[in-house]
């Protein structure tokens, strides 16, 4: 299918732009020859030469699927707002034959005189044409049918090779394939005739005639072939959803438990004092569609509907959570409304009351950010601090300044719609986010993003829902924080990278500040024991509190010690490490086992070891 582009540059990205539409470019520089949106989780992408302007999915391995407010991702992966393909030339059963690689020959010219040659080979991808028989690398002049071939190409035009510019005469030939063939060259002769040309052989066409009774069956069959491809096609097209809005959606299906442990809760003392109330195994789902209207080459809108049951919950600490919890009761809720425009060819824009966040608008670095293909845990997706203030709407921009470095920026509201406690710049519960995003890709096969966030939380906190999240007892803070995420493709079966971030959240009218760090590396292995499939293994630090030192009563790690909230960090450090193994079962349903054990959870020294053990079973559509 001819992939839809603007300013003749592929725009179908992975986490780039927009929440993943136009899918071309994955990742977080660089395009993928795809995803895709079928798309391989082993390709090296090669640096954008345009903007991916019209997408944002968090994919970068071949799934794409753009990430929302809540851990659970968007599921536009694998595929790309396209247009059907156009049915160029007089024959469709024979150009299926020569796009899978088994017609040797093809037909090249359609029977209407005035039509174009042949039909596009970019779309086939199958086929070169060969101006005369020396041009096919296989045959030579001294081959006894060379002059036979040269006169099919040169006289009659009617024979084209493989991409290789090979002929492969030696290849065994079925009657079909065969009929093909002489189907293409019999309609070149009628175009001739309908020309009144001198250019056929009176011979030739006798001969084509005692070979046009002698495969007389298998002309019918192609007919017939071609009268069922032209119902199929009126069918589809009396029928499909829409003209300019495509439907595309993923369905995610988890079973997961933790083992029973005790937590040195409160106050933390280095006693353990209570036991974690979720341990049973329970099941979780989550259900998102999008849909993707196109009004013009440079502008759609997104709208994103999801639903989700269970969850976690009850947890003693946020470090269980898992990336595709997206819990609504069942409701359904609009995940994304956004419109997106793009102005010129390196520039675009996004607005909307939903959807619109430094996640879904910044490029990541990491190829396999991704709440169904991805890591099973919501830490491992991607550096926190882009999650700082989770806005839903707002505006924010996409600048590919060059070829490997690009800028982008979001301003967000966490309650746009709200005219009392809201809005889009205020209001007394509303919690505010700006941010920049430096990508960079220095070479083809490392990524470099580099992150500023600023926000505004009226209940001190930063919103992130990961690791150290409250960083006061609720008063006003102002948070800046800054980060970087790095992705080195050493092969093209092996990804070493990770992040690292830091924030400092001041209160509002009074000295001292909570500063706050994470870290994680990790190694992914694309098409482990098979096509399609990934191992993964993480290891870090989630948000920690390393010092406090805001007016007494106001800081974090004193109180949940017992105390009245004096300065101070945390009194531990909690480690993150995570195995994974995505296998895909076909096109459409991946199957992905996972562990994650949590050492010194909450920061607490004193707390058991948390396991976690999960099956994420993820089918798009």
């Amino acid at each position: 299918m001819k992939k839809f582009k603007i300013a003749q540059s592929q725009f179908f990205a992975g986490k780039l732009f927009f929440s993943g539409i136009f899918f071309a470019a994955v990742g977080a520089i660089a395009p993928d020859s795809s995803f895709a949106q079928s798309l391989s989780p082993s390709t090296i992408r090669e640096p954008l030469d345009s903007p991916p302007l019209l997408s944002s999915a968090r994919q970068h391995d071949g799934f794409v699927e753009p990430a929302s407010v809540e851990p659970f991702a968007n599921p536009a992966a694998n595929f790309a707002l396209s247009s059907p393909p156009a049915e160029i030339g007089f024959q469709p059963s024979v150009k299926q034959l020569a796009a899978s690689g088994e017609l040797a020959i093809p037909a090249t010219l359609p029977l209407d005189p005035t039509a174009s040659e042949s039909w596009d080979l970019a779309e086939t991808d199958a086929i070169a044409d060969i101006p005369d028989a020396s041009k096919f690398r296989d045959v030579y002049p001294g081959d006894w049918a060379y002059d036979a071939l040269n006169t099919l190409v040169q006289r009659y035009d009617c024979l084209v090779g493989y991409p290789d510019g090979t002929f492969r005469g030696n290849r065994p030939l079925s009657r079909y394939e065969f009929a093909a063939g002489l189907n293409a060259c019999l309609q070149q002769m009628e175009r001739f005739i309908a020309l009144n040309t001198d250019l056929i052989d009176r011979n030739d066409f006798e001969t084509l005639q005692r070979l046009l009774q002698e495969f007389e069956a298998e002309l019918a069959r192609l007919g017939t072939e071609v009268d069922s491809l032209e119902a199929r096609v009126d069918f589809l097209d009396a029928h499909q959803f829409s003209t300019t809005t495509k439907l595309f959606g993923q369905v995610v299906i988890g079973v997961q438990g933790r083992n029973d442990n005790t937590a040195d809760f409160f106050p933390v003392d280095g006693l353990q004092d209570t036991a974690d109330p979720g341990t049973q195994v329970n099941l979780i789902s989550n259900v998102q569609l999008s849909l993707f209207t196109q009004f013009s080459p440079s502008s759609l809108l997104l709208t994103g509907l999801q639903a989700g049951i269970g969850s976690t919950a009850p947890r003693l600490t946020n470090d269980t959570r898992l990336s595709y919890e997206g819990p609504t009761q069942g409701s359904v809720v609009i995940s994304d409304l956004t419109f997106r425009q793009l102005i010129g060819d390196r520039f675009a824009v996004i607005v909307g009351p939903a959807g619109v966040n430094a996640i879904n608008v910044f490029r990541g670095a990491n190829r396999v950010e991704s709440a169904g293909f991805g890591p099973i845990s919501s830490f491992a997706q991607r550096n926190p601090i882009i999650g700082i203030g989770a806005g839903q709407g707002g505006f924010g921009f996409d600048w590919q300044i060059t070829e490997r470095l690009s800028l982008q920026g979001v301003y967000s509201s966490s309650l746009p719609g709200d005219p009392v406690g809201g809005g889009l710049f205020g209001g007394t519960n509303n919690e505010t986010s700006w941010g920049l995003q430096l990508a960079i890709a220095p070479t083809n096969s490392i990524d470099v993003a580099l992150h500023f966030l600023n926000a505004y939380s009226p209940l001190g906190r930063l919103r992130t829902g990961i690791g150290d999240d409250q960083v006061t007892a609720g008063s006003p803070i102002n948070t800046s924080a800054i980060g970087g995420t790095v992705a080195w493709r050493i092969t093209p079966r092996i990804t070493l990278g990770g992040w690292g971030g830091y924030a400092s959240s001041r209160r509002q009218g009074t000295s001292g500040s909570v500063e706050t760090t994470n870290w994680m590396v990790f190694l992914n292995f694309p098409d482990l024991l098979g096509e399609g499939n990934m191992g993964g293994i993480y290891f870090g630090q989630p948000p920690r509190i390393t010092s406090s030192d805001l007016p007494v009563g106001e800081n974090v790690p004193d109180l949940l010690a017992g105390g009245v909230g004096n300065p101070g960090g945390q009194p531990g450090t909690t480690k993150h490490l995570e195995l994974f193994y995505r296998y895909r079962l076909t096109n459409n349903i991946v199957l992905t086992p996972g562990a994650i054990f949590i050492f010194d959870p909450a920061n607490t020294p004193a707390s058991d070891t948390i396991t976690i053990g999960a099956l994420r079973a993820t089918f798009s559509f």
